[in-house]
This record gives structure tokens, C-alpha cells and sequence, in this order.
């Protein structure tokens, strides 16, 4: 309840306002920075073409930052699908703990009025009772390890 109380107080005083304020302005300072960044790298660019122009001629130089680009731009998007998968498989391990987590909070919820209710206790102890029971089952019929060492 503190918590709300003091999100009220900062809402009347007017805190929130001024933090949106600062979080705009930090964000327009950022974008001028990666546009001026942006253009420094552009003329970097630039200089190291003209460079290399009046080194190896402006054909040899075009054909070469033109092959340079495509090939960085290659490397970015096999780089992209090699990890694709495991960004994948993260994205699925997050979902199922946000279900879990949902799962739990909704169990814990319905717990008071199913331990009031006719045959709360059997509604609440069956579940538990079988995922123990299919535990149990599992351990006993998984085939023995492989064994180790010298066979006679």
C-alpha cells in the first residue's frame, strides 16, 4: 500500500512529469549525437576513399570498398541466422517461465477458496499426489547406465 500511496504523491507533485521531461531530452541529445557520430563515420569514409583513390585509382578503389560493404553486409546477416536459434530457444525458456510464474501466482490465488470449499483438500492433494507418482514411475523404469570399465 506504501507503494501506491507514494506513487499518488509523486504523481500530485508532478515528479513524474519532470522525469518524462528529462527521459525526452536525454533521448533528442542521444539521436544529435548518433547523427553527428553517423556523419564523422561518413566523412572517415570519405577520406580513406579518396585516399585510396589517388593511391590505386578510383576503379580499383570503388570495386574494392563496393566488395568491402557487400561483404560485411554478409557476414552481419550469417552472423544474424547463426544465432537465431538461440535466441529462439531463449525466447521459449523465458515464455515458459512467464507461464510457470502465471501458473504459480494463480495457484497460490485459488488456494484459499479451494481449501474452504467441499473437497478442497482432494482438489488441491490429487495434483501434487500424481506428479509425484509419475516422478516415482519415471525413476523406476529408466534403463541402468551403461557400465563403466573393463568388461570380464
Amino acid at each position: 500500500m506504501g507503494t501506491l500511496v507514494s506513487l499518488i504523491s509523486a504523481l500530485a507533485s508532478g515528479e513524474a512529469m519532470a522525469a518524462l521531461q528529462r527521459a525526452r531530452i536525454t533521448a533528442i541529445i542521444y539521436g544529435f549525437a548518433a547523427i553527428f557520430a553517423l556523419c564523422g563515420v561518413g566523412f572517415l569514409i570519405g577520406a580513406a576513399y579518396i585516399w585510396l583513390a589517388a593511391r590505386y585509382g578510383p576503379l580499383a578503389t570503388s570495386l574494392g570498398f563496393g566488395i568491402g560493404f557487400l561483404v560485411l553486409a554478409g557476414l552481419i546477416i550469417v552472423i544474424h541466422k547463426l544465432t537465431a536459434s538461440a535466441r529462439a530457444k531463449r525466447r521459449v525458456r523465458r515464455r515458459q517461465a512467464d507461464m510457470t510464474a502465471v501458473g504459480v501466482t494463480a495457484a497460490l490465488a485459488l488456494l484459499p477458496a479451494l481449501a474452504r470449499s467441499r473437497g478442497g483438500l482432494a482438489a488441491i492433494a490429487a495434483p501434487a499426489l500424481a506428479v509425484v507418482a509419475y516422478a516415482i514411475y519415471r525413476e523406476n523404469t529408466r534403463p541402468p547406465p551403461p557400465r563403466q570399465g573393463p568388461e570380464h
